[in-house]
C-alpha cells in the first residue's frame, strides 16, 4: 500500500504534524466521501471552503488532513500536513498517486474560447485512424481508447485526470488530447501533469463572472503556456492578438498557425460552401468536410500538432478530409423540403458572430436565416446584450428563448438579451421562454432552402432549470419537427 509520505513528492509543506510514514487508501477532497484509510484535502473553492470540513472528514475515518491552515484543534492519532496551495497540493499529490501516468503517454493541452472541443475530439480521431491507441478528455466525453465515459466538465478535477490518465497508461495509450479550461487552469488541476504540447486557439469574451477582467482571463491562459517544459511544443494562432503573448514566457518549442499572417502553418481558404471547404495548408490543398472561417483555424491546428507528433503529412491531409465535424459544432440536417438546420454550441459573443458570418458567406441571401438563441443563468451577464445583438444584426429572424437559466428566472435572463437589440432591429426578433416551442416556431417560418440556426447548447444532451436537468437534445428535437411538419 502506498504510504502519504510517497505522495507528497514535490509538494510544498510548510508544516508537518504526525508522521508522514503511514498507509492510505486513497485522496479525497469531499469530507462526505471519505471512508476509514483516506487522506482528506481541504481546498478552498468559489462556493466552499474546504476548511470547514475538516471535523467532518476526521470523523469519518481520515488518517490525514492536508491543508493551508491547521485546525485549532488537532487528534493525537492523525497526521496534518499544512501547505501554501492544497488546490495545487491535491493535484501534484494526485499524479503521485497514479504513478504520474503524464509521463508514460504524450499529452497534448488545448487551450482558449472556440475550438477546444473540435481540436482536441478531431487530432483524437486523426490518431485514431492512423492505429495509435489515442485518449480524449474534452466537453463532450472522455475516451480511454475505444471506451467512452461521460464528461462533467470540459477540465475535470485532479483525482479524474490522473485516474483516466492511469487507466490510459494500463490500456497502452500513446497519446492524449485534452481540453485544458481556465476554470481548470486557475482552479490548479492541471498542476503535477507532463505536458508534450500546448495549443492555443484564440481568446474572445467569456467567462468574465469568474475572472472579473479580461486580463486576468487571458493571463490565466497564459500560465499554462509558462509551465510547459522545454521538451514541449506551444503552437499558438497569431491570428489572434493574443496568440504571441501567449508565447513570452514559454519554455517550450514555439510555432504559430496563421490564415492571415506568415506562420509556420499557413493557411488559405480556396472555397468555402455549405459542404465543405477547400483549403492550403503550407504548399498542400486539402477539401475538408467541416464548414466556415473558423474551422479553418481548427484544421491548422490540428494539422501542425500532427506534423509536430510526427505524422507523416499527406496521410494526416488523407485523414483529415476524412474526418466529420463534432456534436454539436456545426452539426446540420436537411429536411425533404430542404430547410437546412445548423445546431452549434456558439455560447460566446465570438463564437455567434462566427458562425453567422460563416452561414452568410455561404447562402445566396435569397433564403431567410432564421436564429435560435438563448445565454446561460449564473454565468456571465455581460456578454447577454452583446450575442443578442449580433443575432439580431446578422440574421433575418431572431427567437430569443432558454438556454440552461440554472437557478435564474429565464424571463429574466431573455430581458437582459433584449437590451442588445438595436432600434432598427427589433421587429426581427421574437422572445418565446420555452426552448422547445421556439425551436418549433423557428421550424414554423421556414420555407423551402431557409436556413434554422440554433445555438448555445450544441453537443448537451439536457436542459437545466432549477438545478434540475431533464433531457432535451436539440438536433433531435429540430430533425422530429421537421419531420412531423413535412407530414
Amino acid at each position: 500500500m502506498i504510504e502519504l509520505k510517497n505522495i507528497l513528492y514535490k509538494v510544498n509543506l510548510n508544516a508537518v504534524i504526525g508522521s508522514t510514514a503511514i498507509p492510505l487508501k486513497t485522496l479525497q477532497f469531499d469530507s462526505r466521501k471519505v471512508s476509514a484509510g483516506d487522506v482528506f484535502v481541504a481546498v478552498r473553492g468559489s462556493v466552499v471552503d474546504g476548511h470547514d470540513y475538516i471535523e467532518m472528514a476526521e470523523e469519518n475515518g481520515s488518517v490525514a488532513i492536508i491543508c493551508e491552515q491547521l485546525p485549532k484543534k488537532t487528534r493525537e492519532n492523525l497526521t496534518y500536513v499544512e501547505v501554501s496551495d492544497s488546490a495545487k497540493a491535491l493535484a501534484i499529490m494526485a499524479s503521485n498517486y497514479f504513478g504520474n501516468p503524464s509521463n508514460n503517454l504524450k499529452l497534448i493541452g488545448i487551450t482558449g474560447t472556440n475550438g477546444k472541443t473540435t481540436i482536441a475530439s478531431l487530432l483524437y480521431r486523426l490518431f485514431k485512424r492512423v492505429g495509435y491507441k489515442v485518449g480524449l478528455i474534452s466537453t463532450v466525453n472522455i475516451m480511454i481508447d475505444e471506451t467512452a465515459y461521460p464528461a462533467t466538465h470540459t477540465t475535470p478535477n485532479p483525482l479524474r485526470i490522473n485516474q483516466c490518465l492511469k487507466e490510459m497508461n494500463d490500456e497502452g495509450v500513446e497519446y492524449c488530447f485534452m481540453e485544458v479550461s481556465s476554470h481548470g487552469i486557475d482552479q490548479k488541476r492541471t498542476e503535477g501533469l507532463s505536458f508534450a504540447g500546448g495549443i492555443f486557439t484564440n481568446i474572445t469574451h467569456d467567462h468574465l463572472d469568474y475572472h472579473k477582467t479580461f486580463s486576468n482571463y487571458r493571463d490565466v491562459k497564459k500560465l499554462f503556456f509558462d509551465q510547459l517544459p522545454k521538451s514541449a511544443f506551444a503552437l499558438v494562432n497569431i491570428d489572434d492578438k493574443n496568440g504571441l503573448f501567449m508565447l513570452q514566457n514559454t519554455k517550450a518549442k514555439k510555432y504559430t498557425y496563421a490564415l492571415k499572417n506568415y506562420a509556420n502553418y499557413r493557411g488559405q481558404i480556396l472555397e468555402n460552401q455549405l459542404s465543405g471547404l477547400l483549403l492550403k495548408i503550407n504548399e498542400n490543398e486539402v477539401w475538408a468536410k467541416l464548414i466556415g472561417n473558423f474551422n479553418a483555424y481548427n484544421l491548422l491546428a490540428i494539422y501542425g500538432a500532427a506534423d509536430l507528433l510526427g505524422l507523416e503529412s499527406v496521410e494526416s491531409l488523407r485523414i483529415i478530409s476524412e474526418l466529420d465535424s463534432v456534436s454539436g459544432r456545426f452539426q446540420y440536417l436537411i429536411s425533404e423540403d430542404n430547410i437546412t438546420a445548423i445546431i452549434d454550441y456558439a455560447h460566446t459573443p465570438d463564437a455567434l458572430k462566427n458562425v453567422l458570418e460563416t452561414i452568410n458567406s455561404i447562402r445566396t441571401k435569397n433564403e431567410t436565416l432564421i436564429t435560435v438563441v438563448g445565454c446561460g443563468g449564473d454565468r456571465d451577464k455581460s456578454k447577454r446584450p452583446k450575442m443578442a445583438n449580433i443575432a439580431s444584426s446578422l440574421s433575418n429572424k431572431v427567437i430569443f428563448t432558454s438556454d440552461n437559466p440554472r437557478t435564474e428566472s429565464p424571463e429574466a435572463i431573455i430581458k437582459d438579451m433584449e437590451k442588445g437589440v438595436e432600434p432598427q432591429n427589433v421587429g426581427r426578433t421574437l422572445s418565446i421562454v420555452d426552448r422547445k416551442q421556439a425551436i418549433k416556431t423557428a421550424c414554423q417560418l421556414a420555407q423551402p432552402n431557409d436556413i434554422i440556426l440554433i445555438a448555445g447548447k450544441g453537443h448537451e444532451t439536457y436542459q437545466e432549470i432549477n438545478g434540475v436537468r431533464t433531457e432535451f437534445d436539440d438536433f433531435k428535437i429540430v430533425d422530429e419537427l421537421l419531420k412531423q411538419l413535412q407530414k
